[in-house]
């Protein structure tokens, strides 16, 4: 085999062991009957217990990867022993990468994108603003990119940043989808509060 055909298998091999543990929220999220009670891709999100869902959902889709990353684990390590080592060695490398970022999350890392934490506290805000006084008289609490806003009033809620949602990317194809890989579904902006 020539040196050019291994460099191939291999990256083939990363690359297929890269995307297909995050097939569950990259792809599974993104069909038209699981997006139509929100608004499409830039627009924010007002608060509802939809989105609420949507967010226990994706949390559950982060999570299931783990499941999925067991076929090129073992996908892989067959390929090493019986057949050709260069693109086994390559899916066992990407899919083992990523097993090592999920357990890391577990342990004590950086957090997932999508926390039953965060679901609770839209859901608190949405709470407050129905049933208590809120900002304004008119409350309409919505999730844009850097936080809960209401946008009635423009008053802040929370400084949560929204992470990707399994809503279709308003980029071409390709860019969004690339887009998507790089960032693992967390949010595109930090906020100085979370450097801490």
């Amino acid at each position: 085999m020539s040196l050019i055909a291994g460099v191939g298998s291999f990256t083939l091999g990363c690359c297929i062991g890269h995307i297909l543990p995050r097939f569950p929220y990259l792809l599974l999220s993104r069909t038209k009957g699981f997006n139509t009670r929100f608004p499409p891709h830039p627009e924010a999100i007002p608060l509802s217990p939809y989105l609420t869902q949507r967010v226990l959902h994706m949390r559950m889709f982060y999570w299931m990867g783990l499941v999925v990353v067991v076929l090129p684990l073992a996908v892989g390590l067959a390929s090493v022993r019986w057949g050709d080592a260069t693109f086994g060695f390559g899916l066992w490398i990407a899919s083992g990468w990523y097993l090592l970022n999920r357990i890391q999350s577990l342990l004590g890392g950086q957090a997932p994108p999508w926390t039953r934490d965060m679901a609770t506290e839209l859901q608190i805000i949405l709470n407050q603003e129905e049933y208590s006084d809120g900002c304004c008289n008119w409350t309409s609490p919505y999730w844009q990119v850097t936080g809960v806003y209401c946008v009635n009033c423009n008053s802040k809620l929370s400084d949560m940043a929204r992470p990707d949602l399994g809503r279709k990317r308003s980029e071409r194809r390709p860019f969004g989808f690339i887009r998507l890989l790089l960032s693992d579904g967390y949010p595109m902006v930090s906020l100085p509060d979370e450097e801490e």
